[in-house]
């Protein structure tokens, strides 16, 4: 619950900051001048861009938190048990035989959004986020019933295309 809020009283600064700039731009618009018009046209642009990622990182956030209850629920959600190193991440050694695991168990079912979601916890525990958030979205998207997609359980052994 913290860690909404937090995203809570972020989204809400960012909101100000944006309607800010957006009055910002609005008032560069109608000073006439050509570099200020295409400064203020900028300045309403980049509200815009910003407000579309926010909107797709929280959308990605809920959705992979559905996966993640829906998983706990079914008393499938792995146990974080890994030895951790002072600065809290888990010891690289530990978690690279739990991805070997995972990786594993992904190859016996590679359609199981499950397995792709524990592979993503596998990734994100060994360090290398951006594989880990693209496993998730192919849980996601297996869940949903959404296409398969480009990867397969290869992909998750070699990286390719994550």
């Amino acid at each position: 619950m913290k860690i909404k809020a937090i995203v809570a009283v972020l989204v809400v600064v960012l909101a100000v900051y944006l309607a800010i700039a957006v009055n910002r731009g609005l008032v560069l618009l109608r000073t006439g001048d050509l570099l200020l018009v295409g400064l203020g046209v900028a300045m309403l642009a980049l509200p815009l861009l910003a407000s579309w990622l926010v909107w797709l990182e929280i959308k990605f956030g809920r959705a992979a938190q559905r996966l993640a209850d829906e998983l706990a629920d079914e008393g499938g959600l792995p146990v974080d048990d890994l030895p951790r190193r002072p600065s809290g991440r888990p010891v690289r050694e530990a978690a690279d035989e739990r991805f070997a695991v995972r990786q594993a168990e992904l190859e016996e079912d590679p359609e199981d959004w499950r397995r792709w979601f524990r592979l993503s916890l596998a990734y994100d525990d060994s360090g290398d986020r951006r594989r880990a958030r693209a496993a998730l979205r192919r849980s996601i998207s297996l869940h949903d019933g959404g296409s398969t997609g480009p990867l397969s359980p290869g992909d998750a052994r070699t990286g390719q295309n994550l």
